[in-house]
């Protein structure tokens, strides 16, 4: 270990100036002094003025013989000398001024001229009738001509400059100067800027934090590797979909690597000039090895790293192209014991190149998956540590909420939560703040006066407990939470699931779903004998799981156990469909008969239950929101198998909450006895945490809370605009 240390310490370049730190003196503050004198020079002269006088009084004084000459400068300005038995007059406007000659001799006034020409006849009529001398002079005043055409210029260059440090990327940035705009724009970590985020701050993705954490423990104890012959990774690739902490995993390394870390986006190689790419691409491979070991992260690396050749609208010479090349080179182009580590991240691998993906250069792929009721259970704690929460809340309901959501999904859903409850002037952020931000962060925002007349609210009624009936009578289909009819978002109505989260699925299951979906327009049909636009989100999303069921999955006994599903996405911009022409009309044939034979058997299903479905559309026109408990009286309880075992689940899940609850009650109580006789509260001990955790560990494990009971919105809540219409 101290061997490694010595080893970072004698690699890295010059450390950068702490804030503490003098800063050097500027020399640009010498050039401006220096230019600032020489233009005063010019400007100003270094000689008092002159007093300057009218015309009147310069008559005046001629009438009066005072005037001996008259010097006439460029026909702009004449200059006034006295006689010397006159200047005994003017003593008090000559008392502050030096003359350019002496101060006898003068020039004692300025007189500026308005007309040369009636100046000129005036001077040539005192000359004659008072006897003075009057002279015409022409002085060039170089400094002004000079300025006169070097402040054009010299404005042109400033606003040239200003243009060309605007296209480098800013003053301020690593590229704002012109012969700078090739240099890396990656931010650098070090021991002066370092990042806070540990690992404990990523939670729901256990399997890629265990990957990443062996990285970075391999640059802080590379002898235990390499004493068995093992290399680092040269490159280690994060995909995952949008939310799921790809980009916080990478946070984690710089923060935990303590290791020179270059942090860029994709899109800071792509530039206007030709070569910059390639050579931003060199000068941060540069740096970095120039600090090894080192770490570089490249996030969204879809923006260069896109296969080549696949976009024939542009030339030969694509610059993206020649980027992506250089960045080629530079990964498999330094040694083993270089140092340098490239983390990456993307949600579209599928469109990566494969030279890049290639072991060598991406020698891992780490998934980061959306995070199951496990992960979000662990998601929910980490993002409930800053809030004030009620004790009572339960983070298990909390995960079986939120099916489907992502890391960033569950952080909105604890801000939600959290400024409902101070939107309510609430203490403390309770169990019904996290249901109301969950439907809040799904459907939208509650429109409770959005104007609907009293025929299209008993459509939507009818509609949504249509959904609700055939969810409750079918085994497969998801169990129902609740049922509502006020408008939320752009839909006017809901219908809310507790979906499982299957590994596989069965086609009896893909067929429960699909009748649950054609519920709401099956209730119209048999209610007001006719149907109405509603069914729109539903239509579209049955459409598409039986189009996937016959095309991708092979459930269809006509097509066969084909799939025409293309993981590498090679023909995502293809004009071409994988079949033919007669096989698209099978399919479309196929996919239009499974949807109606799934109609028919759910209005079979809902005239039978006709009575039931009319009890829960008038509850629900009169409560607008239903649940769980309100259907059982009309329906009974749900009583297939997967329905007994999570109800065993819940009440095992309960029954730890109790205990839980029990030994913290236990606790206060002892607490406060040991506070009244006065004995001190020790600190527990490592054993006691442990034995705790194991006991909590032994409970989870029993009450099975691993199994996948969790929420799901109906087909009613994800409806787009026009599909809310009912």
């Amino acid at each position: 270990m101290s061997e490694n240390k010595k080893q970072k310490s004698s690699t890295k370049g010059p450390k950068s100036p702490k804030k503490g730190d003098k800063k050097p003196f500027n020399f640009y503050w010498i050039y401006a002094i220096i230019g600032v004198v020489l233009l005063s020079q010019l400007l100003f002269s270094w000689n008092a003025s002159l007093p300057a006088i009218s015309p009147q009084e310069f008559r005046s004084m001629v009438e009066q013989s005072e005037v001996k000459q008259v010097l006439v400068i460029n026909k702009e300005t004449a200059r006034i000398y006295l006689k010397n038995d006159a200047l005994s007059n003017y003593e008090q406007k000559l008392k502050n001024t030096n003359t350019g000659e002496g101060t006898n001799y003068g020039p004692h006034f300025k007189l500026n001229i308005g007309s040369p020409e009636r100046f000129d006849e005036e001077l040539d009529n005192f000359s004659k009738k008072y006897d003075f001398k009057y002279e015409y002079r022409t002085e060039e005043n170089w400094g002004r001509d000079a300025l006169g055409w070097l402040i054009p210029i010299a404005v042109m260059v400033a606003i040239w400059l200003f243009i060309m440090r605007r296209m480098g990327g800013g003053a301020g940035g690593a590229g704002g100067q012109i012969f700078n705009i090739g240099k890396s724009k990656a931010r650098l970590f070090d021991e002066n800027d370092s990042v806070k985020i540990t690992f404990d701050d990523v939670a729901g993705q256990e399997e890629a934090k265990e990957e990443v954490k062996e990285i970075v423990d391999f640059l802080k104890n590379p002898k235990r590797y390499t004493d068995l012959g093992a290399r680092i990774p040269k490159g280690a690739l994060l995909i995952g979909s949008p939310g799921t902490g790809k980009t916080l995993l990478a946070k984690a390394v710089a923060g935990e690597a303590q290791v020179p870390f270059f942090s860029l986006s994709g899109s800071d190689f792509v530039e206007m000039f030709v070569g910059v790419g390639a050579s931003r691409v060199r000068d941060l491979f540069k740096q970095a090895k120039e600090k090894a070991p080192s770490i570089i992260f490249i996030d969204e690396i879809d923006a260069v790293g896109r296969a080549r050749g696949k976009n024939s609208m542009q030339g030969s010479n694509d610059e993206r192209e020649n980027t992506l090349n250089q960045l080629l080179t530079e990964m498999d182009g330094f040694g083993n014991n270089s140092g340098v580590i490239i983390l990456a991240a993307t949600n579209r691998a599928d469109v990566l190149d494969k030279a890049l993906l290639r072991p060598g250069r991406f020698d891992r792929q780490i998934m980061v998956d959306m995070p199951d009721l496990h992960g979000r259970k662990a998601i929910f704690k980490v993002h409930l540590k800053p809030l004030k929460k009620d004790d009572s809340l339960d983070i298990d309901l909390l995960a079986r909420q939120t099916p489907g959501f992502s890391g960033a999904d569950i952080a909105n859903v604890c801000n939600e939560a959290a400024l409902i409850a101070a939107r309510n002037k609430k203490k403390q952020v309770t169990k019904q703040d996290f249901i109301d931000a969950v439907d809040r962060v799904v459907g939208g925002l509650e429109k409770k006066n959005k104007i609907i007349t009293p025929t299209e609210k008993k459509t939507i009624a009818y509609h949504e407990a249509g959904h609700a009936t055939v969810s409750w009578l079918l085994e497969h289909a998801h169990p129902l939470v609740k049922v509502t009819i006020v408008p939320r978002g752009q839909s006017l109505g809901a219908a809310w699931y507790l979906p499982e989260e299957r590994q596989i699925t069965t086609e009896e299951q893909l067929n429960h779903d699909i009748c649950a979906a054609l519920g709401g327009r099956a209730a119209e049909q048999i209610v007001f004998g006719k149907i109405s636009t509603g069914a729109l989100s539903d239509l579209e999303k049955v459409t598409k799981q039986v189009y996937g069921m016959i095309v991708y999955y092979g459930l269809n006994p006509k097509i066969g156990n084909v799939s025409y599903y293309d993981s590498s996405g090679q023909n995502e911009y293809s004009f071409q469909k994988p079949y033919s022409e007669s096989t698209a009309q099978l399919i479309d044939e196929e996919v239009s008969k499974y949807i109606e034979k799934a109609y028919q058997d759910t209005l079979i299903l809902l005239k039978g239950s006709r009575e039931k479905l009319n009890a829960l559309a008038e509850q629900l026109l009169e409560k607008e929101v239903i649940f769980k408990e309100d259907m059982e009286p009309i329906f009974g309880k749900r009583t297939f198998d997967r329905d007994i075992e999570r109800e065993q689940e819940e009440r095992d899940i309960d029954e730890r909450r109790s205990k839980e609850a029990e030994e913290r009650k236990e606790r206060k109580q002892k607490a406060a006895a040991e506070k009244e006789n006065g004995i001190p509260n020790e600190k527990p001990t490592n054993k006691s945490k442990v034995s705790t955790k194991e006991v909590t560990k032994k409970i989870v494990e029993n009450g099975k809370v691993s199994e996948n009971v969790e929420n799901n919105s109906a087909t009613s809540e994800n409806v787009t605009a026009p599909e809310k219409k009912v």
